[in-house]
Parts: C-alpha cells; structure tokens; sequence
C-alpha cells in the first residue's frame, strides 16, 4: 500500500448496514470441518503464529468479497477461533460497490444463517471508476484505492484492531514477479502490515494457502460465489499473464512454487545489490560477518540441488475450557 487511500464523500455515496451487534459467536463451527478443511486450518493457523497476526482481545474485520478466496478465509478464521489459544473476534464486511448486476442479497443471507457478525457498506465506486477512466484502461489501481479508503473507515468506526484480506501463497507470487518485472523492485506481498498512516493493521492468513487448496476447499464447500464483473470484464492484466506463467511453471516444474516462496522467507542481503540494504561500501575483512552463513562464493559454481516440495508443518492448538 503505497499511499494512504482517501475514500469518497460519505454522505454523497455511502449507504451503511449495521452489523447484527457484535456477541460471542458459538464454540460449535456452523458447518462442518472436513478433513481438508482442517488441514488448511492448520496452515493457515501456522501463518498466524509465524507471523503474530492475531492476538487475545482483537476484533478482526474480515472483508468478504463473495470471491472463493475470501468465503475460505472466513470459514478458517471461524475454525481457528474454536482452538485457539487465544479469544478474539470477528465480524465481516462487504463493499457493495454497486456494479450492475451485483446480488446484494446472498452475502446478508449467507452471513446471517452462518450466524456472523456483519456489516455490508454500499458505496457507488463502480461509477466512479467508470467515468474517471477512459476505455481500456486498467481500473484495478483506482479500484482498490478507492476500496482500501472505505474499508479502513469502516475498520475505524467498527473499532477493528486487525483488518483481514484473503490474499493467498499465489498472490503473494504474482505481485514479486510482477514488481520484478515491471516496478524494478524485490517487493512482493507482506502477510502482515501497518498502514501508511499507522493506523491499521493488515492481515493475510492465507499466506500459506495455495490457490488450488482453496480452488478445491471452495467446490467442495459450495460457497454462493459472486463474480467479479470489473475486473474479470478486463483482457491481458499483466496479474493475469503472470499468474498464466506460474501455472505453467507449477504444471512442469512441480514444486517450482514452493521453492520460490521459500526463497522469499530467506533473504540474504549481502548477496544482492541495494546499498541501502547492506553496507558494502563499508565492508572490510575486519567487519565481523558471519560468512560461514552468510556464504562466500565469490569462486565457487552456482550449485542447485532440486528440493522436496514444501510442507506446512501442522500446528496443534489446545481447545478452551
């Protein structure tokens, strides 16, 4: 997020439907966990210690786009909530953003026979987007910049302490290749992150999740899936082309994606370029680096052994009393 959103005039375009008030939901998961169900729980739970994501007394707002990725990552947050150590809670909320055709009434129905907490926001930035961009343009920028600004508004008036997206491993993926390839940056998506202003704590407990897990957790769920019609409507998204490469390379090369995911929670720094990273203008033979981790190989042959494919080691969490 590189820079602080600013959303729309609310009272211009803003229509708000309260949440049913906020209680403790019931320690009896409304569906049923499979065993793939809990499999994923237990790596999505992983990603949450790994990286601190929840802690005791958060209020969790999990925005729910009616997409496959976002109905998993409430069913596991629900799931996580039954066993973990930890009480906090949740309430979900949709961005209606008014595109033609959209059902507005399946997400209310949906969330109120699940029995969760929930708010749905009706702003117009479809027109927005609409009218400001010219034909073929690529509306996700503005689209999402406009959505950030809303959705931390609404965090604010909900008093959320954790804002959670469902973003999984592939997306994670595509955004490195895509600022390596177009924005000149080793930058990808962070599974946790405080807004630019510091007001808001960003959350993506799918960060282990792989696409196809969820792709197969969501059809064997049946989730009432809501298409997105702006940004599915827009041919050749450099997202789009990148993800078609990952594809291709997780189909020949199996275990390709996980390699590289790996790589990204191992980063050696004095072993790039950026000199704001490492001090290499100040290194001497006197700096004191651990090279025996670090690695020297200034004459060594690159050396690639193929690796077994990743496995989220599972986490074992204590039901509360």
């Amino acid at each position: 997020m590189d820079a602080s959103p600013t959303a729309p005039p609310r009272d211009a375009l803003d229509t708000v439907h309260e949440a049913t008030a906020p209680r403790r939901l019931p320690r009896r998961l409304p569906f049923s966990l499979t065993r793939e169900g809990k499999r994923l729980r237990n790596i999505v739970g992983a990603a949450v210690r790994d990286f601190g994501m929840i802690e005791a007394g958060d209020r969790v707002m999990v925005c729910l786009s009616g997409g496959k990725d976002s109905y998993t990552l409430l069913d596991m947050l629900l799931a996580l909530r039954i066993v973990a150590p930890v009480e906090f809670e949740l309430i979900a909320v949709n961005l209606d953003q008014k595109q033609p055709g959209f059902p507005e009434e399946v997400l209310p129905r949906y969330l109120a026979a699940l029995g969760v907490p929930f708010r749905i926001v009706e702003q117009d930035t479809y027109s927005i987007v609409e009218r400001v961009l010219s034909e073929g343009k690529t509306k996700c920028s503005l689209c999402s910049r406009l959505r950030r600004g809303i959705l931390y508004r609404t965090a604010r008036e909900l008093g959320a302490t954790k804002i959670a997206l469902g973003h999984h491993r592939d997306d994670i993926l595509e955004t490195f290749f895509l600022n390596l390839f177009y924005g000149g940056k080793l930058k990808a998506m962070p599974p946790k992150l405080v807004s630019d202003d510091g007001a808001h704590v960003v959350i993506r407990p799918l960060a282990y999740v792989r696409e196809r897990d969820i792709i197969g957790y969501a059809t064997e769920r049946g989730f009432p899936i809501i298409p997105c019609t702006l940004c599915g409507s827009q041919p050749n998204l450099q997202r789009e082309v990148v993800g078609r490469m990952l594809e291709e390379w997780d189909r020949r090369h199996p275990g390709r994606l996980e390699t590289m995911f790996r790589a990204l929670q191992h980063v050696v720094p004095s072993h790039l370029a950026d000199a704001q990273l490492f001090d290499f203008a100040g290194l001497r033979r006197e700096a004191g680096i651990d090279w025996s981790t670090e690695g020297d190989r200034a004459f060594d042959a690159e050396s690639f052994e193929q690796e077994a494919r990743a496995r989220a080691v599972p986490i074992t969490f204590r039901s509360r009393a």
